[in-house]
């Protein structure tokens, strides 16, 4: 029988940055990334807990920056020398009806994704490897977007898989592709809930194949993978236990 060799993992003394790294699918994708021999730096909106994220989890580097100001991604990336994988999970929950919500609030869910993305890049330019990868992160509501004020979101998710099937083509050969999760149990996903998260929760769970949430750990893996295989590219990659399919 001829043996089939194990898939190496190609994360070893690379370097990885991971916007939203700090909390979250991001903190949770920078702690295997490091366990995988990665040299790993998040960078997060608050100085203070991603320096605490840094620190306690054996990461190797932290930046602060505003995602919605190029100038602070600029910054942010300066002085690291080049990156492997680039990885960008920044976003925050905007909700808001579009006859309703303020401009500029709605114009976040484009600044935090999409936009930012485009900064990063750019920012990094030459010192992106070319047999690295980008990953960026869109949802479930790309697919299947509500009546409660996700109009906006839905479409910036959606935007960043297109951009990544483009950049997949215009980065060549630097692997670009998107990460769509679920129900994922996260601190966004407790902050957009609120009070009402338990009973929302408990009702969700009932119609879920698996009949639970998924984790921030699961998801992260998923972020691994999308770094670490190399021939996963322009793909969107659904972490959602099945929740698609109800």
């Amino acid at each position: 029988m001829t043996s089939v060799p194990a898939l190496p993992s190609n994360l070893h003394g690379r370097t990885v940055v991971i916007f939203g790294g700090t909390s979250g699918i991001g903190l949770a994708a920078a702690i295997q990334a490091k366990a995988a021999g990665a040299r790993v730096t998040v960078i997060g909106s608050d100085a203070t807990r991603a320096e605490r994220a840094a620190r306690d989890n054996g990461l190797d580097a932290w930046r602060a920056a505003d995602v919605t100001d190029s100038d602070a991604i600029h910054a942010a990336l300066a002085d690291i020398p080049n990156v492997d994988h680039l990885v960008l999970l920044a976003g925050t929950y905007v909700v808001g009806k579009v006859m309703d919500a303020g401009i500029d609030h709605l114009h976040r869910a484009f600044d935090e994704r999409m936009w930012a993305s485009v900064h990063a890049i750019r920012a990094l330019g030459e010192r992106m490897a070319k047999d690295g990868s980008i990953t960026f992160i869109s949802g479930m509501l790309s697919e299947r977007p509500n009546a409660h004020g996700t109009a906006v979101l839905a479409a910036a998710s959606a935007a960043m898989e297109a951009l990544a099937r483009g950049l997949a083509l215009e980065l060549a050969p630097i692997r670009v592709n998107t990460l769509s999760p679920g129900p994922i149990d996260t601190p966004i996903f407790s902050k957009a809930l609120g009070d009402g998260r338990d009973a929302f929760v408990a009702a969700l769970e009932q119609t879920l194949p698996l009949h639970r949430l998924g984790t921030a750990t699961e998801a992260g893996a998923a972020t691994l993978f999308l770094m670490s295989n190399g021939f996963m590219n322009g793909a969107t990659l659904n972490i959602d236990g099945g929740a698609r399919l109800v």
